[in-house]
Formats: C-alpha cells, sequence, structure tokens
C-alpha cells in the first residue's frame, strides 16, 4: 500500500478545505486535500455574506474568485406582501467588507479547486477516506481512489472540513442532535428569462415570507440563472405534495408567492429539485487530539441568514491557523481558541434564526418608522460579522430581539 506523508490533512475541498489550504500553502506547510466527489457538483449554499471575503483574501483566492464575474452581492432583500426590507452592507455598524457574491456552486467551488491546483496544491478529487486512527496528534488515514485502489497518508494533523459528509464526526461519533426545530428544503435553478434591468433590483437576493416559518430565496446570478427554494418546517414541506415530487412542490410554493410567481411559476428547472431534510445539525465537540473539525462538519443552522458558507470559511482557516502553529511547535489552547471563539459566533446566529422562525425578528424588520441606528446594528449581524463585540446585537443576542419585538407588539396594541 502507498504512503504519503503530510504535515497537515485535510478532508474536503469545499469552500472551508478551500481557505485552509489557501492559507496553508502560503505559508509553506506541506499539505494534502482529498474530496470525496468530483468538480463540478450541484450543492446548497448559493448566497455569501461579506464576512467570508476576509477569508478568500487571506488565504489569496479573492483575486482569481473575482476575476470570474460572479453576481455583486451589495444588500438583502426581505420581503413580505407588500412590505419590504434591505439591508445595505455598506451602511452597517463596524467595520468590514461591504459586499459579497451570490454564486453558482458548482462554478465557484471549481474556480477555488482550479487555482489552488494551479498554485500548486495536491487535491486528489473522487478519493473517499475509509478509515482514521490517532495516536495521539499523529493520525493515518486510509483513502480509496476512483480506480479502488487504497493509501495512507499519515498527517500530523487533520481538519475535516466534508461538510454533510462528516467524516470524523461519524467515524468518531461525534454527532449530536441540533438545538434548532426540524426544516426542510426544497431547491433548483431557473433560467430567469422574465429577469429585468439590474435597476429594477431583479438581481437583488430575496427572501419572500409566505408564512412566519416558511420562505422563499430567490437568488440571482450573473450567468443568468436563478437559485429558487421553499424553507419551512419539515411537515409543511412535505405537504406541498402528497407524491413527494420535489418539483411539485417547489412549483407549488413558487406559487404561492405574490411576488414572484408571475416571473417563475411557468419556468421549466434547469435540474430536478433536491430536497434537504431535517438539515440542522450539531457535534458534542469542536476538535480533539490531531483534529478539528469546521464547518458543516461540526453545525449547520439554517439557510435563512446565509451563515453556512460563512461558519465553514471562519472555522477553516482559523483551524489551519491554530494547526499550524501546534506542528510547529506550539501549545494550542483549543478549547478557548477554537471551541469557544466558534461557539460564540454560532450562538448568535442561532438566536437569530430562532427569533426569526418565532417571528419575533420580522418585526424588527418591517417596523416603520425604521430605527436606523437598529437596522445598522443588525446588518452587521446579517453581513457576519457576529464576532463584534462593540455591538449590542451581538453581545446582547439573547433578550435585545425578544424585547424590542415585545415592546412594538405591545405599542400596536396601544395604539
Amino acid at each position: 500500500m502507498n504512503t504519503e506523508n503530510v504535515d497537515i490533512l485535510i478532508i474536503g475541498a469545499g469552500p472551508s478545505g478551500s481557505v485552509a489550504a489557501g492559507y496553508l500553502h502560503k505559508q509553506g506547510a506541506k499539505i494534502k486535500v482529498v474530496e470525496k466527489q468530483k468538480f463540478p457538483r450541484i450543492v446548497v449554499g448559493e448566497s455569501l455574506i461579506p464576512r467570508v471575503m476576509d477569508h478568500f483574501n487571506e488565504a489569496g483566492l479573492f483575486e482569481a474568485l473575482n476575476s470570474y464575474g460572479f453576481e455583486k452581492k451589495p444588500n438583502a432583500r426581505f420581503i413580505r406582501g407588500k412590505e419590504d426590507c434591505i439591508f445595505d452592507f455598506s451602511n452597517k455598524f463596524g467595520e468590514g467588507w461591504d459586499w459579497t457574491w451570490q454564486i453558482p456552486r458548482a462554478d465557484f467551488d471549481k474556480a477555488m479547486t482550479d487555482e489552488l491546483q494551479r498554485k500548486g496544491v495536491d487535491i486528489a478529487f473522487e478519493t473517499e477516506v475509509i478509515n482514521v486512527e490517532f495516536n495521539g496528534t499523529d493520525s493515518i488515514t486510509t483513502i480509496k481512489n476512483k480506480e479502488g485502489n487504497l493509501s495512507e497518508i499519515h498527517a500530523k494533523f487533520v481538519i475535516d472540513c466534508s461538510g454533510y459528509g462528516r467524516v470524523l464526526p461519524r467515524a468518531l461519533k461525534l454527532e449530536a442532535a441540533s438545538s434548532l426545530d426540524p426544516h426542510s428544503a426544497i431547491f433548483s435553478h431557473i433560467k430567469d428569462i422574465n429577469r429585468t434591468q439590474k435597476t429594477n433590483g431583479d438581481t437583488q437576493i430575496s427572501f419572500d415570507i409566505l408564512e412566519t416559518e416558511v420562505w422563499l430565496w430567490v437568488i440571482p446570478f450573473s450567468n443568468g440563472n436563478t437559485s429558487v427554494g421553499i424553507v419551512g418546517p419539515t411537515a409543511y414541506i412535505n405537504s406541498l405534495s402528497e407524491t413527494n415530487n420535489n418539483a411539485e412542490a417547489l412549483k407549488k410554493a413558487i406559487g404561492k408567492s405574490v411576488y414572484y410567481k408571475e416571473r417563475f411559476g411557468d419556468l421549466p428547472f434547469e435540474f430536478d429539485p433536491i430536497r434537504l431534510t431535517n438539515y440542522s445539525v450539531a457535534v458534542t465537540q469542536f476538535y480533539g487530539d490531531g483534529y478539528a473539525l469546521t464547518g458543516n462538519s461540526t453545525e449547520f443552522l439554517d439557510p435563512v441568514f446565509s451563515s453556512g458558507v460563512c461558519f465553514a470559511t471562519e472555522s477553516g482557516i482559523l483551524a489551519a491557523k491554530l494547526a499550524l502553529r501546534q506542528i510547529n511547535g506550539e501549545t494550542i489552547d483549543w478549547q478557548k481558541e477554537y471551541a469557544e471563539y466558534m461557539q460564540y459566533g454560532i450562538d448568535v446566529f442561532t438566536t437569530y434564526v430562532k427569533e426569526w422562525y418565532t417571528g419575533n425578528l420580522q418585526e424588527l424588520f418591517f417596523h416603520r418608522p425604521e430605527n436606523p441606528d437598529v437596522k445598522r446594528k443588525i446588518c452587521a449581524v446579517l453581513a457576519g460579522y457576529v464576532w463584534d463585540k462593540d455591538n449590542p446585537f451581538v453581545t446582547k443576542h439573547h433578550n435585545i430581539i425578544k424585547n424590542m419585538a415585545y415592546m412594538i407588539k405591545e405599542n400596536k396594541m396601544d395604539s
């Protein structure tokens, strides 16, 4: 059996694995990336938030990605019937990027790995992890390529960026139930022939609220296609089609949208709609001797605020930095520097997701007249700056949304 020795093994070549690989390659570490699938492949997570731009820049990927002309995302739009709320990322609390991208993930992920390979990063596609054994922080990972041949990778550290593959959580029995209620989604792409000029806002990402817990995402791409998906409680999503026909269910959901049924209602899907059932996941721990879990290998919350890729890249590049310091002889406090740090941001976004589905956050979004200061601080959270402790909508997240929504409702009753 062939054996290969590396400093750091990265499992998965999505956004988390790519930024980890990009950063480590810049630092001169000997790395290898193994990816079970062949790129390009269709995957959810097509709307980014500004915080991720810091990570692509630090990993040396920004210039290459920017050359592809992906649709720029300067804001996020929330629609409820005839009500409209737009968060402009250039008008947010604190520092940070003012824009990001809306991206077909198949194209975007391939663009990242193409650039990494151009730089000389070793990426083995269509290669599956069969087994991982740890001896302290050292590890032996058995992999199988598409021809069925087995080989071993000896690494000083493993970063699991396998996403929904959740390689180490499954192998080490680290999976845990999510604290969020079960929700599901169905999505596809549509050739957006009814899209008008950009001045009409038809290239804006939109979240169209059909019911308090049910919403439609609309993510236009620069290639002329638009991603459309329905999200809601699993029981509701199941009720959209008696035969569990995903195309029928998504068509029915689009038909419920006052705003989008004419734009998309009669158009065919570019591929059979994909269903994600009870997608929220968690783990019992974020790290162990010789490994760290990142992105969806740790937690996936909900697509409503497009936080998935942000947590993937935040954790991917942080794990890479800490792992490199460790193999260079430093003693790393993984609990404080990694687990507690990541959990803080996850807790903030979890509150926002929960308060979205209670309707409390929607009260703040659509309350008129708007409070510009409140809106700027919420906008910073939606941009992914959930570790900025100067923002009270970060530090007081447990209560501030609930309390403000309560006051708005009380004022409505009194008026």
